[in-house]
């Protein structure tokens, strides 16, 4: 899925689409007679033109070449009938729902929603929960139950019963018999908007009444609330946890040792180079992305790096459940301006429940866009047709249904007959709808029906009104297409044709070719002279443990050791490594004094078909593609308009 994402996001940013069209527009090529147009070819070079990194896709030669393989990818895969896979009209859907939120929305609402979530994001709460499950769907009576329950529990703590061991007891929360639901701190935008608004809403040390969400029902105690903390950067050593006792101990010996040589003024960041087992940061100098409270996974990771200061910057060792930890402060960050924020939040209130609020909102305006006569005579009919056994789920359509399938009334252009709106009625018998009399409900009952169909035609006629809409829909129906047809064409074929990955490693290994390597003793300390002892030790047959004994103590670690084999320039061989056996002189850089001893040294050679399999297969699948674009050439006709193509390379140049 990550694949996906990743393919989808250049597809966007390329851009390939042809929905800008204007009254100039000429015919730049065809494929199979099918017209593809010249302001289409401009606007997509122009919007590339600054992200393309290969000098030669900027060559417009070049581009037209890469533009009609797009296009002919798309036309393979729209021949292959891949646009009536339920997958592809799945997550098709799916993009539009979420893409269609951008043009259903309410400025006023919205800012509103953004000054209540800015002003929450000044605090942190510190709250606990007890969970009743409850499913948004279920009947009136277990919703009732649900919440008496809720009520009951309730009343159990306010009669003095611990909050925490009520919790572990009756909270449906499955983590609850471990945390006695403490969900520890979180500010704005970080729980269901139902939930957010009883903690906020709460005062610190009572118990709100029962809050529901879409998971159930919530009692919330509130333990605490603090200034936002805001967000924090700071670099870590780590050394992971291992599995079995012995290695644990070995893990929290070592960053001990690596604190000791932070005491005795060794660089933190060189010290992280050498040693943080966080393959991601170390090279990097331990640094992290910042963060801010409950965005990492270990809250004492986040408790201790907030702790820091400019006086004491450094942490000493502690464990989390990854493994053990040094951390140093780099900066603290206060919560942004509201300014700096609110397109942030914005985006974060599209993807919240908060969006309910504005879908409401948006109700009303549609209400007025879409204004509806009924056909007072037929509906009058069909009310008269809906009996009390409607609260009792009992009620049936009418025999006859079909006499009543004249029109009702109009949204736009689509017309809704009474035997829909019957149909309708019917569906509803469950939903828990009760108001009373029966008129009552069935003109509550056409006024939910009526929006449904507000918003829907609204929904359905959004690329007629908005082009930018149809734009980026073409655009995406387009990369998902291509996505499925690359996946089966040339990436799943990559990953299980070994014979063909083989014959073309025997072609190109070499490409493949290990540089000369060693397998070494790496010995560093800060100390010139220590070096100038271990260097006299080793040129007399010591050993490693023979000089650890010699330089370190359990107070003081001196010299510090690291074993691998390396290749010729990898940046972890001290500066000037002789790539044969043996000791090398002592070296320098910056602050440290370095010795290599070669124990082995494996010559320069053709890898292994494993172990440039990552390259090769990349390799691989463009050899594949470029294949594959040459055969598509051969089974759609092209049609290039060359004197029109030559026209528009004068109009770009100028």
């Amino acid at each position: 899925m990550k694949l996906k994402q990743l393919f989808l996001g250049l597809i966007m940013c390329l851009a390939f689409t042809s929905n800008a069209q204007n009254k100039s527009k000429e015919v730049l090529f065809t494929i199979n007679d099918k017209p593809y147009y010249t302001d289409e070819f401009i606007r997509v070079y122009n919007k590339n033109l600054d992200l393309v990194k290969d000098e030669s896709q900027k060559d417009l030669n070049q581009y037209l070449e890469l533009y009609i393989g797009y296009k002919l990818k798309v036309n393979k895969a729209n021949k292959l009938g891949l646009q009536d896979g339920q997958q592809y009209l799945s997550e098709l859907k799916t993009y539009r729902t979420q893409l269609s939120k951008n043009y259903t929305t309410d400025s006023k609402v919205t800012k509103e929603l953004v000054d209540e979530g800015y002003k929450r994001l000044q605090k942190e709460v510190n709250a606990s929960h007890i969970l009743i499950l409850v499913d948004e769907n279920v009947s009136p009576a277990d919703t009732l139950a649900a919440y008496n329950k809720t009520k009951a529990i309730r009343e159990r703590i306010m009669k003095g019963e611990d909050f925490g061991t009520v919790a572990a007891e009756v909270s449906q929360d499955p983590s609850a018999k471990e945390n006695k639901g403490n969900l520890g701190y979180f500010t704005s935008f970080r729980m269901v908007y139902a939930f957010e608004n009883g903690a906020y809403n709460t005062p610190v040390g009572t118990i709100s009444n029962p809050v529901r969400t879409r998971f159930g029902y919530h009692l919330i105690k509130v333990n605490d609330i603090r200034a936002n903390r805001g967000e924090v950067a700071v670099a870590h050593i780590m050394i992971l946890k291992q599995k079995d006792n012995e290695e644990v101990t070995t893990a929290k010996t070592t960053i001990e040792d690596i604190y000791k040589k932070l005491q005795q003024g060794e660089k933190f960041e060189e010290l992280a180079k050498q040693f943080s087992e966080d393959k991601s940061s170390a090279s990097k100098g331990g640094v992290l992305n910042r963060f801010g409270s409950g965005q990492l996974s270990s809250e004492e990771f986040e408790n201790k790096a907030f702790s820091l200061t400019k006086e004491n910057p450094v942490s000493e060792p502690f464990e989390t459940q990854f493994g053990w930890h040094i951390v140093k402060l780099i900066e603290k960050f206060p919560i942004k301006s509201y300014e700096d924020s609110r397109i942030e939040l914005e985006n974060k209130i599209s993807k919240d429940d908060r969006s309910r609020l504005i879908t409401n909102s948006l109700t009303e305006k549609l209400r007025k866009k879409y204004p509806v006569k009924r056909d007072a005579k037929l509906y009058s009919s069909i009310v008269k047709l809906v009996t009390n056994d409607f609260y009792e789920a009992k009620w049936n359509l009418p025999a006859d249904a079909k006499k009543y399938s004249a029109t009702l009334f109009n949204v736009g252009t689509r017309n809704l007959t009474g035997t829909t709106f019957l149909d309708y009625i019917y569906s509803q018998q469950k939903s828990g709808i009760a108001i009373k009399p029966i008129e009552k409900l069935v003109e509550k009952l056409f006024e939910n029906f009526a929006d449904e169909h507000r918003n829907q035609y609204n929904n359905e006629n959004l690329e007629n009104e908005f082009p930018e809409f149809a734009s980026v829909m073409e655009e995406y129906r387009d990369g998902l297409l291509l996505f499925d047809l690359m996946d089966k064409e040339i990436w799943q074929r990559s990953k299980t044709d070994s014979v063909g990955l083989k014959a073309f490693y025997e072609t190109q290994k070499n490409k493949y070719q290990w540089k000369t390597r060693v397998t070494s003793e790496i010995y560093s300390s800060r100390d010139k002279e220590t070096m100038n002892k271990v260097l006299a030790m080793l040129k007399k047959g010591k050993t490693t443990k023979d000089v650890k004994d010699k330089f370190n103590t359990e107070q003081v670690l001196n010299v510090m050791l690291y074993e691998g084999t390396y290749e010729e320039g990898d940046s972890a061989l001290p500066q000037g490594t002789k790539m044969e056996l043996g000791l090398s002189e002592i070296t320098n850089k910056g602050e440290y004094y370095f010795i290599t001893k070669v124990n082995k040294v494996l010559p320069a050679g053709p890898k292994s078909l494993e172990e440039c399999k990552g390259k090769l297969v990349n390799d691989y699948q463009q050899y594949l593609e470029q294949n594959w674009v040459d055969e598509l050439k051969k089974e759609f006709t092209v049609k290039v308009n060359q004197d029109v193509f030559e026209t528009i390379k004068k109009q770009i140049k100028k």
